[in-house]
């Protein structure tokens, strides 16, 4: 018999709860922790400019062209565009669940080098960005300046080159976008007036900034091949892209012809400052400028972690902040999510109590309480193994089913301590009562353990955003029930028996 095996082996018995239990407490350390499993579909998201282009001249000129192209791409549900009026555009590719979001991207980045020759130069220019979007967003990081020294331009453009790059390599980020005004640019407000009078338009500006605000390769003198007299050789340092305003002023736009020749300047005919690169957005915080740092967690990545490394790496980079900007995290899921599930372990300690609280009343019997006291921990901690040879993390679900397995588990435990002290209590000693209550119980533990799982195994086959949402309920509850079954069958007869 199977049981028997174990029953005149308890050693062999203890150990591979042993082993259950190590498996378990390594899978636990290593689990993803988050409040829902991953159920949202995976995105790709493609973006570029058009600079100074409407929103219609985008929609026929960049998003009819990509759009043709990506439409249909393997494992698409649908996408959704957004073409606006500062020449921007967004398209963003929904897949279905559980589709490999790297291969997803190679594929829409594939689709969108095809449709490259047929954009405008200016958009290719600037190029087009094909990244893959995280949709869960752990916290904001918001930098202000409570004196009111620094605009919101000065705070975007601090957090984008000393922050953001600092975040976004911890382990877990996914991604990290700078929300309030753009970066530094510099901006030429051209006069209408002032054009016409010079017979220039707006195209003989852009063309003669794209000219002369150039880096360049000089070269050398005295570069090989040269003369043996000649005793050095110099590399060559010119003036490369500009950096002032002063230099983009005195930018040389056009020559007047004449005996008197006149150089027109792009002073003449525009105002030149230091400023945003987009006026479009802003960020505030209780009416004050600010700048939000919007950091997105990496799917499988332990939330609560990650949330840390953000907190202990904005503590570490606020020394490097300069005089009037400091840091705050508002908003912060990772704080529901720690509490919620703190309150669920709670509740697992609290129905392992009860459970057994409930066996010390009706059983009256202490060795028939701490059989179920020893084998619920296995089984529990057994089924963390489980969840992480199955990919699960520690969600709400995953551990809501772990709460109703713990109802399940004792069960066998009871049947066979119930079934070994009625043999007892006819004569029998401990070792021949197990090995008999076990004959008849091997049957129904198998049977019991089978019928559960039935129940709960077809929920992990529904298809779409349901199945995900559900199925790490139900295969948890499963595997709990297994393991279980497991206990029953080895550990438990070899405890009755001792």
């Amino acid at each position: 018999m199977f049981s028997r095996f174990f029953i005149e082996r308890p050693i062999f018995a203890n150990v591979i709860a042993v082993v259950t239990i190590v498996f378990g407490v390594v899978a636990v350390r290593n689990l993803p922790i988050e409040q829902y499993p991953q159920i949202t579909p995976p995105t790709v998201r493609v973006t570029t400019t058009y600079p100074g282009a409407n929103a219609e001249v985008v929609s026929n000129t960049v998003a009819a062209p990509i759009e043709q192209q990506v439409n249909g791409v393997e494992n698409m549900l649908y996408m959704s565009s957004n073409s606006s009026s500062d020449g921007s555009y967004t398209l963003t590719i929904t897949f279905e669940v559980g589709t490999d979001i790297d291969l997803a991207q190679t594929l829409v980045q594939n689709r969108v080098q095809i449709a490259m020759p047929q954009l405008p130069s200016d958009v290719q220019r600037q190029g087009v960005t094909t990244k893959k979007q995280s949709t869960d967003i752990i916290l904001f990081v918001v930098l202000t300046s409570p004196g009111g020294t620094h605009d919101n331009l000065f705070l975007s453009n601090f957090a984008t080159i000393n922050i953001l790059d600092e975040l976004a390599r911890l382990k877990g980020v996914g991604d990290i976008n700078v929300v309030g005004a753009t970066n530094y640019s510099m901006r030429l407000w051209l006069d209408p007036d002032k054009l016409k009078a010079r017979n220039l338009t707006t195209q003989d500006v852009v063309q003669a900034i794209q000219e002369q605000n150039v880096q360049v390769a000089a070269g050398q003198i005295g570069e090989q091949p040269a003369p043996q007299n000649q005793p050095f050789q110099y590399t060559i340092s010119t003036l490369g892209r500009l950096t002032s305003p002063t230099e983009f002023e005195n930018i040389i736009v056009k020559e007047a012809p004449g005996p008197a020749a006149q150089i027109i300047r792009v002073k003449d005919v525009a105002r030149v400052e230091l400023g945003a690169q987009s006026y479009d957005q802003f960020f505030q915080v209780n009416g004050k400028p600010a700048a939000g740092l919007a950091v997105y967690q990496l799917p499988g990545a332990n939330a609560l972690e990650v949330a840390q490394r953000v907190r202990d790496k904005m503590e570490e980079i606020k020394g490097r902040f300069p005089e009037d900007v400091v840091y705050s995290i508002p908003f912060d899921t990772t704080r529901f999510v720690s509490a919620a599930i703190d309150e669920v372990y709670w509740t697992l300690l609290e129905a392992g109590a009860l459970v057994l609280l409930v066996i010390m009343i009706f059983l009256q019997d202490w060795r028939a309480v701490l059989v179920p006291a020893t084998t619920v921990p296995v089984t529990i901690i057994g089924a963390f193994a489980a969840m992480y040879a199955f990919g699960f993390s520690v969600n709400l679900l995953t551990l809501f089913g772990l709460v109703l397995a713990i109802g399940i588990v004792v069960d066998d435990a009871i049947v066979i301590v119930e079934n070994a002290t009625r043999h007892l209590e006819m004569g029998q000693n401990p070792k021949e009562a197990t090995i008999r209550a076990m004959d008849e119980l091997l049957g129904p533990i198998i049977g019991i353990t089978l019928v559960l799982s039935a129940v709960f195994l077809p929920a992990s086959f529904l298809a779409g955003i349901t199945g995900q949402l559900y199925r790490q309920f139900a295969l948890t509850i499963a595997a709990t029930a297994i393991i279980s079954a497991i206990n029953a069958m080895t550990l438990k007869p070899a405890q009755s028996a001792a």
